[in-house]
């Protein structure tokens, strides 16, 4: 039955077949391969990153309120981490997968998001001294980082897609859009 089929190329030892790219039916698409999944998060990443960047750019500028609180080491040392932390992440979603820049600007990341998630255990000036709901954040996001890493090292990339999406959505989109409440210290620096 295959002797019909003719290879058109060959890649890394597998044959190429014409039939190959004659499907009856397409195939169900990953979720971050979905075309309006990708234009949200491009586009909530780019808003919150540029927002971080005016307000960050207004704070040294001396344009915002005094907040002496991010001289506090933890608080210093979570901005340091998460503001970079939010473009990269949309970036590696947003590219090409599998390949060696993928690997290691996704570990980046995920070494970004484990120290952000480790000091904000110090941060508490939002509860009186004590944790706040925020940091179920910090508690999640240490579950979701090895959770992810160990399902690409198992290659069940669609498990590990998966976790991505939904760990980059909940701890950068939704906490970011969170920061820039009345009375946070992003809100502060970009809109007081």
């Amino acid at each position: 039955m295959a002797s019909h089929l003719v290879p058109i190329s060959t890649r890394r030892g597998f044959a190429v077949t014409a039939a190959a790219f004659i499907r009856p039916t397409a195939p169900a698409r990953p979720l971050d391969e979905r075309g309006w999944v990708r234009l949200l998060i491009a586009l909530s990443a780019t808003l919150l990153t540029a927002v971080l960047v005016y307000g960050l750019v207004r704070w040294l500028a001396g344009m915002a309120p005094p907040t002496p609180w991010v001289r506090e080491t933890a608080l210093a040392i979570h901005l340091a981490t998460v503001i970079p932390a939010m473009p990269l992440g949309a970036f590696v979603l947003l590219t090409r997968k599998g390949t060696i820049r993928h690997r290691w600007l996704g570990g980046l990341w995920l070494a970004l998001m484990l120290i952000t998630a480790g000091v904000s255990i110090f941060i508490r000036n939002l509860n009186h001294g004590s944790f706040s709901p925020i940091h179920l954040l910090t508690l999640v996001t240490l579950i979701s980082i090895p959770r992810a890493w160990a399902a690409a090292r198992r290659r069940d990339f669609a498990a590990h897609r998966r976790h991505m999406l939904i760990f980059y959505t909940g701890s950068m989109l939704i906490a970011g859009f969170f920061t820039f409440l009345p009375g946070r210290t992003m809100w502060q620096w970009a809109f007081a």
